[in-house]
């Protein structure tokens, strides 16, 4: 597996090297530390809007065609993506061509013009992209989830904003946003798989070159405290939408980064749902034909995480699936896991990562990752130590502390204006 060297560059920002001869591809990912959590009701969404306006013309060039054509005419792949605590850019590449790489995403991370046409274009596309994942109730559910779960907190808001909030967002303001959270301090610079001998040189003379600005300084989130939410009883966001199968998913406050019993929540999940052997999938596919798909997932952020089970249930059989569901929560709680399924999930999880890991992108991500949230990396190795290291009490106790029935969160998409039929099936 990789090793990799982190270095700072004279600006501030921080570079993550990690060679890796096996593939004739390199990926320069960039991270910021800024996502929806971070903003203002009047700018919500504004974080997500930068990503798309990052690609739309530099003072170099001065279009997204030029852009595109030219990471086209070599084969790259490109994309960004925004989540409610970072930001991220990427550019996987033939290995010969990183110094494109470089110099086009510091070019448009520094460097991009925001011009008003393309702001009031860009504007439109998001509005549009806004109805396409309410329209699609398999992601629209995550999104209704953790409004529930995270009530009252901006770790609760839309990544992509509203509709509202997208037409009243101002280019001046959005772009002092950008200002604040776009330096080097916030940056961390991510080259993965071929690495040359002169790569600090050039991250130095692409990325290192953007002075640290005077101007005000990103301003922290306010932190998520379980203990301060109104966790009294378990709730239910209904959202009628007139479907053949009906969307769930289904919760609670979980463990964040840096959590040293992160390890056991993840192996937690994949017991109760995170392949096609774990629980749920047995129960509720396998075994009643209930579902096309469930899945169990540990979801860390910064200071906290959700657990979540989610799962596209046949209408007619709802109440029949959340018995199920609640039962399986509930055994696993109670009754903890065994020693095999335990050690079964140690070896997924070793398989997956591994399996994961033989891509640029993944290594660029893995250790780009854990140096934005934990500001310390560890290896695979490291990490499958730890993994292996859990006990069957560990996980059980976590269970135990997680699944607390004032705890439990829930979301629905069907054609249900009443809630009061599925609330008394939704108790562990």
């Amino acid at each position: 597996m990789s090793t990799h060297q982190k270095l700072t560059l004279k600006n501030g920002a921080r570079l993550i090297l990690v060679p890796y001869d096996a593939t004739n591809a390199a990926t320069v990912l960039v991270y910021f530390r800024v996502g929806s959590r971070y903003e203002t009701v009047t700018l919500n969404g504004a974080s997500h809007y930068i990503e798309h306006l990052m690609f739309k013309g530099t003072r170099r060039r001065p279009n997204t065609t030029m852009i595109s054509r030219e990471l086209d005419s070599v084969g790259a792949e490109y994309n960004a993506f925004t989540g409610k605590d970072h930001t991220g850019y990427y550019i996987k590449i033939r290995g010969d061509r990183l110094e494109l790489a470089c110099d086009m995403l510091s070019d448009m991370l520094f460097h991009s013009i925001f011009a008003p046409v393309e702001t009031d274009r860009e504007r439109k596309v998001i509005i549009e992209e806004i109805h396409m994942y309410e329209d699609n109730p398999m992601i629209f559910v995550e999104e209704l989830f953790e409004q529930n779960l995270y009530d009252g907190s901006t770790l609760g808001w839309r990544i992509s904003g509203t509709r509202q909030t997208m037409e009243g967002i101002k280019r001046q303001e959005m772009i002092r946003y950008r200002d604040r959270h776009y330096r080097p301090s916030e940056m961390i610079v991510v080259v993965a798989g071929q690495v040359p001998e002169d790569a600090v040189e050039l991250i130095e003379r692409t990325f290192g070159e953007v002075p640290e600005p005077k101007g005000a300084k990103p301003k922290p989130f306010a932190p998520f405290r379980v203990s301060s939410a109104k966790f009294n009883k378990p709730r239910l966001k209904l959202h009628f939408k007139e479907t053949e199968q009906v969307q769930l998913a289904l919760g609670f406050p979980a463990l964040g980064h840096g959590n040293p019993r992160l390890p056991a929540q993840l192996l937690l999940s994949v017991i109760l749902g995170g392949n096609m052997s774990s629980r749920l999938f047995i129960q509720v596919r396998e075994r009643r034909g209930l579902c096309y798909f469930i899945r169990a997932s540990s979801n860390p952020y910064e200071d906290v995480g959700n657990f979540l089970i989610q799962s596209g249930l046949a209408r007619d059989r709802l109440p029949e699936a959340l018995k199920v569901i609640t039962a399986e929560i509930r055994k696993i709680r109670n009754e903890g896991v065994t020693e095999k399924e335990l050690d079964r999930a140690k070896e997924y999880l070793r398989g997956k990562i591994t399996l994961g890991l033989e891509e640029s992108n993944e290594l660029a991500d893995w250790y780009g990752r854990q140096e934005l949230f934990l500001r310390k990396m560890e290896t695979p190795e490291e990490k499958f130590a730890r993994i292996s290291a859990v006990t069957r009490q560990e996980v059980g106790a976590l269970a135990r502390e997680l699944f607390a029935n004032s705890r439990l969160r829930t979301a629905l998409i069907g054609p249900f204006k009443d809630e009061k039929p599925f609330i008394k099936h939704l108790r562990i």
